[in-house]
């Protein structure tokens, strides 16, 4: 074996194995941030990229104890951590085109599961190979320092304690410290560094492979230039805020009549604020039928819980619409998970100081607080990532325990969803288990649907009645017509509870029916003239 003279020091061995333990969980948590704006953060996206990078260590740890034993030089294993260092400070580069041209490419060709399917092909491209190179690590370091049978077992667990606590370290830093701090371009090219100088300190050591270090070198210093300032939506040019925090893809952006926030770059909006305020044109206008419902105009006092804060629509919608009788204390209180969002709503969005919000999951909230409500919106399902705590019937239990009596409970559900067994059939179906009256409302030229439902209210003549006496003529306009769109739900036996709760794979379904629909024409327009009518269109 080529020994080098910095092998000579097992705490260099060690620290090789900690590092590359490290390195591995930083790009597994790098992964799920870097594919979260383009396919969501849900479980689904998860297990796909837990799955590839089992994949590509396992395959890394075959081959590299299979060349251990065949060639155990430990050069070879040196320059794979140094390609691995380079491949991994592409990503920022790179990698969001990769996956748009996957998308791109799959869109045309995919008719189910499209998400599923991106999402593995992306890992497939970017994560694997380097990965794969990394889990070579271990079993050629078991070689390179195990230097008798007697001290074999010793050396080995000691490998794997140095491995396993810098996976401990490669876990919490991206999430709590690095990605919060500096965004998830710049922790891949941290950690980038991190394999990099391993290498270089190996190679100059001994004065060896000057040139490869050199080539590994430059590479890395260009990808810091070029990589840590691309947008995840690279191709706006008008945006207020990008960022990230511990939760969420976070974009703002500017229009000429609204500010708008973004959680992710391929699902539309979260959020909305019209700069001379009044009605949105989404779904929250439908749910201000919920005070009225609640009898709002006819109480002197009035509180509203929001459960999935974002950035304040419907808490400044229903202080302006609502909280201007003199003879009426209105009291709002949200509850959003991410306090980013939330200083992003005191910032961009104009959040009255007067609407309390707390930092908090919403269930947690309401098993914490005893306090009971008007009206509760549940707001917090984005795309695919429906928390599957709040859409069980232990979660609707809770809610129906924090309402007044004639309170009324609203939700948003932000996908269009019908046929059995669909994901709006299962959350219609475990709400209707709990709450005696439950009507629904599409929202025009969007894909949501409002939920309300109640117990011992006599909400659909409070409606009408409270309609009837707004002087406001826009939004009583707005409610009559959501008083036409109200639907009765018939309910069925499709239950979701905290042991079983797949809205995952269910929401899944509605968003290949959306994609579909979306890129039918494009689709069509291929078939008939190919990749060029589509790009000619596009122009």
């Amino acid at each position: 074996m080529n020994q080098r003279p910095i092998l000579k020091n097992k705490l260099y061995l060690y620290m090789t194995e900690f590092f590359s333990g490290v390195a591995v969980m930083a790009v597994e948590l790098g992964a799920s941030r870097l594919l979260a704006p383009y396919f969501s953060s849900s479980q689904i996206v998860w297990t796909i990229i837990i799955g590839t990078i089992m994949i590509a260590m396992a395959l890394g740890n075959l081959y590299g104890g299979r060349t251990a034993d065949r060639d155990p030089n430990p050069d070879r294993l040196y320059r794979r951590i140094l390609i691995a260092a380079v491949w991994i400070a592409l990503i920022p580069v790179v990698g969001k085109y990769v996956i748009l041209a996957v998308s791109a490419a799959l869109i045309f060709t995919v008719s189910t599961n499209f998400l599923i399917i991106a999402a593995f092909a992306a890992c497939m491209i970017l994560f694997v190979y380097p990965l794969f190179l990394l889990g070579t690590v271990t079993p050629s370091l078991v070689k390179y320092t195990t230097d008798s049978l007697e001290d074999n077992g010793r050396i080995v667990g000691n490998m794997e304690a140095f491995n396993t606590v810098g996976s401990i370290l490669g876990t919490f830093l991206p999430t709590f410290v690095t990605i919060p701090a500096v965004g998830t371009s710049v922790t891949f090219l941290l950690f980038s560094g991190i394999l990099l100088a391993l290498g270089l300190a190996y190679f100059l050591s001994s004065r060896s492979h000057r040139r490869s270090c050199a080539a590994a070198l430059i590479a890395v210093v260009l990808c810091a230039v070029f990589g840590h300032r691309d947008s995840f939506a690279f191709w706006e040019d008008d945006l207020l805020y990008e960022g990230e925090s511990v939760y969420n893809y976070l974009q703002v952006k500017e229009t000429e009549d609204s500010v708008i926030l973004s959680t992710n770059v391929l699902f539309g909006v979260q959020s909305v604020r019209q700069k001379d305020g009044g009605l949105t044109g989404m779904y929250y206008d439908t749910a201000l039928a919920a005070p009225l419902m609640a009898g709002i105009q006819d109480k002197d006092t009035f509180d509203i819980l929001i459960l999935g804060m974002g950035s304040g629509t419907y808490a400044a919608q229903c202080q302006e619409f609502f909280g201007g009788r003199e003879d009426l204390r209105l009291t709002i209180e949200g509850v959003e998970i991410d306090q980013d969002i939330t200083d992003l709503a005191r910032a961009y969005f104009a959040l009255p100081e007067e609407v309390s919000v707390s930092t908090y999951d919403g269930r947690a909230y309401l098993q914490a607080v005893d306090k009971q409500y008007d009206v509760i919106l549940v707001d917090a399902y984005q795309d695919i990532t429906i928390p599957f705590q709040m859409s069980t019937v232990e979660f609707f239990t809770l809610v129906r325990d924090h309402l007044k009596p004639g309170g009324i409970m609203a939700v948003n559900m932000n996908m269009h969803s019908d046929g059995e067994g669909s994901i709006n059939a299962h959350l219609c179906d475990t709400i209707s288990s709990v709450f005696d009256a439950v009507y629904t409302a599409d929202v025009p030229h969007t894909t949501n649907r409002e939920l309300f439902a109640w117990n011992d209210a006599d909400a659909l003549t409070a409606l009408s009645g409270g309609t009837d006496a707004l002087t406001r003529a826009d939004l009583r306009q707005n409610l009559e017509d959501v008083a036409q769109r109200l639907t009765p739900y018939t309910a069925g036996d499709l239950l979701l509870t905290d042991d079983r709760a797949p809205v995952e794979l269910l929401g899944i379904q509605v968003i290949d029916s959306l994609i579909q629909d979306e890129v039918s024409y494009y689709r069509d327009l291929y078939e008939r003239e190919g990749l060029q009518g589509v790009v000619e269109s596009l122009l």
